[in-house]
């Protein structure tokens, strides 16, 4: 199994959060989703969460 690149998983998932609503993909400052200071720009919805990793089960 291949080792995951740091340079790559921080580009995929640093910083990247997901609107529990509507499903929208933004990039923002966890402090400020934290502070409830970012919404949804398609739906304007104030619940955010962060991208989860794919975690591969070894068989």
């Amino acid at each position: 199994m291949a080792v995951p690149n740091p340079v790559t998983q921080g580009r995929l998932f640093k910083g990247v959060f997901i609107c529990m609503r509507c499903n929208c993909k933004m990039r923002s400052d966890p402090i400020r989703v934290k502070r409830g200071l970012v919404i949804c720009r398609k739906c304007g919805y104030k619940g955010l969460r962060p991208k989860k990793r794919l975690v591969k089960a070894k068989a």
